[in-house]
Order: structure tokens, then sequence, then C-alpha cells
């Protein structure tokens, strides 16, 4: 630790960069501290208490982790990074599609900066939507968390600014450690939210657990914890494998002759990572799987007032039926599995089809002088490297949807709580190895440029 720590701070730059990214990352957790003025924080306390011990608390803590926030999200950065990530993603799109995006987006550096600026007006508007239906939902009934005092529109409306300006402001911070930090800043706001509920999974672990090797009173006992440890291990080392493994896609350059000297003609390789869509298709497929409970269940409330009493009615069996799937949405059984899986192979098809162009390739390889060996430039290399994506795309989504569902498998198989199973896999691990990843290659990348031993490269 003492070396890593020398290695670290021997180059001023780096350590520079590191402390004004630990002291962003602080101002961001102290924002999670600054309560909104209408607040009750004892009923809101209970209702967070209710809420984790339900299925709806699932859903709530899903949507939370995305955005690097909490389940009570009554604080002034209570709406966390999420709109600004939702707003990125919506131009991402929207530039496979809009031929003017897309123009805009092959312009370069002027083209990423309108872009950066639509995505900024478009967080804005996002953020008004969502904490104006989030500040309703407190002053409703269901809820309860508002002071009586502040039950009133104006109170409402200065709740929506703050929340609005904390978000802008965690936009901004994310800004200033791309510029001034070291790693991506949108990236460590969201891991930092996930790690730091870290300490709560590790007390509830630490409470319940017994040294026993049987069960005790709800208790884990010696041989359920040694599991969770060891799977937790090989989850993390099987994330990190899939997560840098490449299909390498060996090319030629070709040979070009100037006088007596002959240039070009070597061996290298394309790369092709295995994962090709990252955490973007569970994000997708998590989002898009809260929304059936809701509808589900509001279908079979409105059906189920069209009901007779003394006689059986096709409304009566439709009101039923949508209440049981609904439920079984909520519960994230065997239906919400299955339902899970398919869309996470979905959206891996689809954001590698968006974000990988083989057509593009092929053509930046023969602008470049180079070929895939036994295959012609232009259209049969973008056919094969079509071909060979769909292949490892596959796999890919396998890995993700294995990664997606472990969490509710261990905490079905041994009965723990959600906490610290979803520790185990899911989206927040993923998110947390990937931009550690991320941050230890840029670390490395700075110090090999100055001629230090990295962190992970061998000298």
């Amino acid at each position: 630790m003492g070396k890593l720590y020398t290695i670290l701070f021997k180059v001023p730059e780096l350590q520079r960069k590191i402390l004004m990214t630990l002291m962003f990352l602080a101002i961001y957790r102290l924002g999670f501290y600054v309560p909104l003025p209408i607040v009750n924080q004892d009923q809101l306390k209970n209702w967070q208490e209710q809420q984790s011990q339900n299925a709806a608390g699932k859903l709530f803590g899903t949507v939370a982790m995305f955005g690097g926030t909490s389940i009570g999200m009554s604080t002034i950065f209570g709406l966390g990074i999420m709109p600004y990530i939702s707003a990125s993603i919506i131009f991402q799109l929207l530039g496979s599609v809009v031929p003017s995006l897309e123009a805009m987006m092959k312009e370069g550096e002027s083209g990423r900066k309108k872009i950066n600026e639509y995505t900024r007006y478009a967080t804005v508007i996002l953020c008004a939507i969502q904490s104006a239906f989030w500040v309703q939902y407190m002053m409703s009934p269901q809820m309860g968390v508002v002071l009586p005092a502040h039950q009133n529109f104006w109170d409402g409306l200065v709740c929506v600014s703050i929340m609005t300006a904390g978000t802008i402001f965690l936009m901004w911070i994310g800004e200033q450690i791309d510029e001034y930090g070291i790693g991506n800043g949108i990236s460590l706001l969201i891991m930092a939210g996930i790690l730091a509920r870290m300490p709560l999974a590790m007390k509830q672990l630490w409470e319940n657990a017994t040294p026993r090797l049987t069960a005790d009173a709800g208790k884990y006992p010696l041989t359920t914890i040694v599991l969770l440890i060891g799977l937790f291990v090989a989850v993390v080392v099987g994330v990190i494998a899939i997560t840098e493994s490449q299909r390498r896609i060996p090319t030629q350059s070709a040979k070009h002759v100037r006088g007596r000297r002959v240039f070009g003609g070597t061996r290298q390789y394309l790369p092709l990572k295995v994962n090709q869509a990252g955490v973007m298709p569970i994000i997708f497929a998590s989002s898009l799987l809260i929304f059936p409970s809701f509808i589900l269940n509001g279908m079979a409330r409105a059906t189920a007032k069209w009901q007779n009493a003394d006689t059986w009615s096709i409304w009566s069996a439709f009101a039923t039926f949508a209440q049981e799937l609904s439920d079984a949405f909520q519960k994230q059984g065997y239906v919400y599995t299955l339902f899970y899986i398919v869309l996470i192979y979905f959206f891996c098809y689809f954001w590698t089809a968006i974000t990988f162009n083989p057509k593009d390739m092929s053509e930046n390889l023969k602008d470049y002088g180079s070929f895939i060996p036994g295959y012609r430039p232009g259209r049969r290399t973008a056919d094969y490297l079509e071909k060979v994506m769909l292949r490892i795309t596959y796999v890919g989504a396998a890995f993700l949807s294995l990664v997606a569902v472990i969490p509710t498998l261990v905490q079905n198989a041994l009965n723990v709580d959600f906490t610290i199973a979803s520790f185990l896999g899911g989206t927040g691990l993923l998110i947390v190895i990937s931009v550690c990843l991320d941050l230890v290659q840029k670390i490395d990348s700075h110090l090999i440029m100055r001629n230090y031993g990295g962190l992970v490269s061998k000298r």
C-alpha cells in the first residue's frame, strides 16, 4: 500500500488530479445530507423503512442506483445524475435516426459541443418534469412526508427549482472532474453513489451473521457467509474477464515500395469487445420492467369497478389475471426474470447495432491501406465483421443476463436481504468494475507517460 501511495504521488500533476477528484466527490456526497425544506424527516425515515420491506422498494432502488441517488430522493441532489444520463442516451439514439444530428456528430469537436449544449437543455427540461412529479407524490397521502404548513403550490415550486438546480450542479461537477480531475466524471458520480450503499449492506450482514453452521432465527449461518464471499470474488473475477475480453481480428497492411525501402506489410489485429454494449442493456431492460407492474395494477383496479358481484364476467377474470401478473412483476419472480433476460438480449443487439458500424470500419481499414486476410476490402469485409459481432454479442448478452439475475437467485436461494445480494451482481457491480478499470487505465497512462512503473503495465 505504501508503494502504491508513493507511485501515485510521485507525479505532481497526477496528485493534483486525484485530490481534485476526491474533493468533487466529497461535495457530491455532502449534498445528499441536505434535505428539502418542506420534508418531515421522521416521516420520511418511516416511509423509507416501509419501502425497503416490499417489492416496490426494489423498483425504487433500481432506479436510484442508475442515477447515483437514494430511495428517499428528498434532498437537494435527490434526482441524482439520471436526467443527464437520460438526455445523453436520447441524443445518442436520435443521432442514428435523425440525419441532421448524425451529420453533427461527424463534424468533430464543434459538433460534439453543439450536441452537449442540446443535452444540457434537455436535462433541464427532464429535471423540471421529474422533480415536479416527485414533489407532487411527496405531497400526496400515499407518501405523506411533507409538513402541513408547506402543502401549497409555491413551496412545491421552490423544491422543484432546488432539485433541478441540484442536478445541474452535479452535471457541472462531472464536467469539472473531466477537465481538472481524472476519470469520467459522470461515471465516478454514479460509482460513488453505488459504493455509498456498501456500509449499510456490510452492517446488515454483520448484525445478522452467526458463527453457527446452521441457520438460527433468521440469522445467516457461517456456510452462507463463506458462500457469499466466494460468490462475490467469483463474480468480480468473471466480470473483469468478460469486460476486458476481446475477439482479435487479424489484419494485414499493404506494402509500399519507396526507392529501395519497403514500408508496411505488418500484421496487426482489430479488437472487437465481447461486451460491446457495456451496461446499457441492463439499464434499458430494468427501466422498462418498472412500468408493467404499475400499468397492470392500474388496469386491474380500473376493470374491478366493472365487475358484477352476482355473476361472473370477463372483466372479473381480466382483473384477476392483471393483478396476478402485476404481483409477479413486483415480486421479481420467474415471469420478471424471463422478460428481463429477453430484454437484455434485445437491447444488447440493439445497442451494438447503434454503436458498431461494420461498413465504416471496413472503409477505415481500406483508407489506411489495411485488410483482413481472405476477405476483399469493402462489402465482404463489412459482412464478415458484422457476422463476427453477431456471434460474440450473443456471448456478451448471456454474460449480462447471468450477472443481472444473480442477485435475485442468491436472494431466493440463500434467503438474504436484497441490499446484500445486490453487491453480488447486477447493474451496480458492472458499473463499479467498469469505472474502476477505466480509472486504473488512465492513472496507468499518466505514470507510463512520465517513465514511471504503471499500476498494471509490465515494464
